[in-house]
């Protein structure tokens, strides 16, 4: 579903992504960990463009990621993508957040839209919430809606950015228990978290990232039980503890 092959990015002198080559199968689950700076979030911006590359190919589906225009709008509709900071627009309600893509970008009709929205607000837990703006809402709704915004537009894949690093403690177990009900359906994900025990429990595969590589990858219970990098131990050893 995402294949990277010799993705290389700069800010400026900084070698942010080196050699990436990073494959996603259809209904996969990756979660990609590492320390701070290590890349994980210039990957995964990389995956839609947000983040342009300096050097390698990237493709989704089979199909190269457009340089630009049309032909890159038409395939970042197809990759659902939800930041650390839900980015709602806070002069819409929760209801016309989740229908704008489908009516302006796919050309749906607004009752066909309105009704799926209904549908997943329902699924991600706010859909009493639909009426209300996003200042409204806590901050773990407002992730809630921004994961069903996504959803909306049936996306092939779905990227997270730290999608819990903005949220109160007793808010992230509930985007986190949405996005794990989303892996059990069989979404295709690549999900950047400093949440050890959602990597645990939803991955597939675990990529873990230092100094702008990939430094290994492996199954969860592989990967936390018996890293095979030195810097990997390290990292575990200093999250693992606290």
């Amino acid at each position: 579903m995402v294949r990277m092959s010799g993705v290389q990015k700069w800010f400026g002198d900084l070698h942010v992504l080196q050699d990436i080559d990073f494959e996603v199968a259809t209904g996969e689950v990756v979660v990609v960990i590492g320390p701070s700076g290590s890349g994980k979030s210039t990957l995964c911006r990389a995956i839609n463009r947000l983040e342009p590359i300096n050097e390698g190919t990237i493709e989704i589906d089979g199909v190269p990621l457009p340089e630009e225009g049309k032909a890159l709008a038409k395939l970042r509709a197809e990759v659902g993508m939800v930041f650390q900071s839900f980015n709602l627009f806070s002069h819409k309600t929760v209801l016309e957040n989740v229908t704008l893509g489908p009516t302006k970008v796919l050309g749906k009709p607004k009752a066909e839209a309105e009704q799926r929205a209904h549908e997943l607000l329902e699924r991600v837990g706010v859909a009493n919430q639909a009426g209300k703006l996003p200042a409204q809402l806590s901050g773990g709704q407002q992730q809630r809606v921004a994961i069903a915004r996504a959803l909306a537009m049936d996306p092939k894949v779905m990227l997270f950015d730290e999608p819990t690093s903005a949220l109160d403690p007793e808010m992230i177990s509930e985007v986190l228990e949405t996005m794990v009900d989303l892996a059990r359906r069989g979404m295709t994900m690549v999900v950047v978290t400093h949440e050890m025990g959602f990597a645990r429990t939803a991955a597939d595969r675990v990529v873990f990232m230092a100094d702008g590589r990939i430094v290994e990858q492996n199954t969860p219970d592989e990967f936390f039980t018996n890293p095979q990098s030195d810097r990997a131990q390290d990292f575990l050893g200093k999250i693992l503890k606290h």
